[in-house]
């Protein structure tokens, strides 16, 4: 299920190969692997996505967020997020949620209002409370 953040942006859970069509259809441009491969079996590894991305005409970034948000990890993302251009970025975990998260510290250091920030994760049903040290 993709969950809209803001204008550009997107977050779902664990994406396959054979949504990219459709993902390409609604607008998305950029994909943003925060999953570690091997988080759980079955789990499509970054390689296949990468692969699978071009294929369709996707860029593709893997930004796996292992042990919390790390400093490299919201540079990654707001590079990420800076070079989407005319398109949609998507980016996924297991759940969306460490995404989101990831997505709000690099929105916060980018210059967006917190409160902005705050309404967008919870108008697509994210609590940022884990991370409100860091906004």
């Amino acid at each position: 299920m993709l969950r809209q953040l803001d204008a550009k942006t997107l977050v779902a859970g664990q994406i396959a190969a054979a949504d990219l069509p459709e993902l390409k259809r609604q607008g998305v441009t950029l994909l943003v692997n925060n999953r570690p491969d091997g988080e759980e079996p079955g789990q499509p590894l970054s390689a296949e996505l990468e692969r699978a991305a071009a294929e369709a005409g996707l860029e593709y970034r893997h930004i796996p967020i292992v042990r919390g948000i790390g400093p490299a990890d919201v540079e990654a993302m707001g590079e990420a997020l800076a070079s989407v251009g005319d398109g949609k970025l998507l980016a996924f975990c297991r759940s969306g949620y460490r995404s989101t998260l990831c997505w709000a510290v690099a929105c916060r250091e980018g210059g967006v209002p917190r409160e902005q920030v705050e309404r967008c994760a919870e108008g697509a049903g994210f609590s940022l409370t884990p991370i409100g040290h860091l906004l």
